[in-house]
């Protein structure tokens, strides 16, 4: 480790499988927390490449818990987190949204940790078991098409870069590299990233990494989601190839929304906001903004032509009730169990 410090210090950049080799020390606790933060840090100056993000994505995907399910179809929604924008649970909203439409959805995610409400809270505070087991979670994406993947219980090794994160306190290489190591192996992915400059490089990666179709998005606005308040900057990686592209609300028929209208303080208000989406009773912003990103998901895993095909399709399970049914369901399920 020190020698490959030395020379991360002295400019050098790793090779895929040196990037694999310090991961690996890292998730195996054989490197000081001093050691992580000067090469955490180095590396965020410098910028990482595809190479070194591709070794430590492979290193941190082989030390973590994974879910034995084979499915190419599954999609993830889990972003970078870190916009700092305290919107509501956009993505998880977007999990629930795409499930209930029979797309297979292995929602990765974690309690708050800069924002007002983390994916788990949220869920948690909905009624939507958050700490099953990979064979829990399995049986429940092959019977209702849906599971949460708790990050803690699945990349257990990341305790040992939990001090350096805390200590530096900024972003760093692992808000990257959390949602492109999926626990089942989801190939399909709506990413919100905070800044589009990392996303031509986590479309390589992912390449590499044997992804299908993944769409990287960040809104102008600094929200890691497509937007409603303007343009959004979106890179596709779809069987392979890699391109830009930005949209906006008003591409769709969709006012322009307003970022007051989604901001909560809370994870209370956050869960009553998702329910209102579901129901279709939510305001104008937060049901676009949903909408626009399951119209993605949807485009993502091969259920809609394009976005505008996506946000017809959404529009119309909202307003038909089918996604407030299926809220309905899990919910009633879960509570069924618990006094059985």
């Amino acid at each position: 480790m020190k020698d490959l410090l030395s020379r991360v210090v002295a400019g050098d950049k790793l090779t895929e499988k040196e990037a694999f080799d310090t991961m690996d020390q890292i998730m195996n606790g054989k490197a000081t927390t001093g050691q992580m933060m000067s090469m955490l840090s180095v590396m965020r100056y410098r910028g990482e490449t595809v190479e070194e993000m591709t070794g430590f994505v492979r290193a941190m995907r082989s030390n973590m818990t994974k879910m034995d399910v084979d499915d190419p179809t599954i999609v993830d929604t889990c972003g970078t987190g870190g916009d700092g924008a305290s919107t509501f649970n956009i993505s998880t909203a977007v999990s629930i949204v795409l499930a209930s439409m029979r797309v297979k959805v292995a929602k990765h995610g974690n309690r708050k940790v800069s924002s007002r409400s983390g994916s788990a809270d949220v869920l948690e505070t909905l009624g939507v078991p958050i700490d099953t087991t990979p064979e829990q979670g399995a049986r429940a994406l092959a019977e209702k098409g849906m599971t949460f993947m708790f990050a803690p219980l699945y990349h257990k090794a990341m305790k040992h870069a939990g001090p350096a994160r805390q200590e530096l306190g900024f972003r760093t290489i692992f808000n990257l590299l959390g949602p492109m190591s999926n626990p089942a192996n989801a190939k399909r992915q709506l990413i919100g990233i905070y800044d589009t400059n990392f996303a031509e490089n986590m479309a390589e990666t992912l390449k590499k990494l044997g992804s299908t179709h993944v769409l990287l998005a960040t809104g102008r606005d600094g929200l890691d989601e497509i937007t409603v308040t303007g343009r959004t900057d979106v890179v596709e990686l779809k069987d392979g190839q890699i391109s830009r592209f930005t949209v906006s609300p008003k591409d769709f028929g969709l006012p322009l929304g307003n970022l007051e209208d989604i901001r909560i303080t809370k994870t209370e208000e956050s869960a009553q906001m998702i329910k209102d989406v579901l129901y279709g009773s939510a305001n104008q912003s937060a049901a676009s903004i949903v909408t626009l990103n399951a119209a993605a998901g949807l485009y993502v895993a091969g259920k809609a032509d394009d976005l505008h095909e996506g946000v017809k399709l959404v529009q119309d399970a909202i307003n038909n009730g089918v996604t407030r049914e299926y809220f309905e369901a899990i919910i009633s399920e879960r509570e069924n169990r618990q006094y059985a």
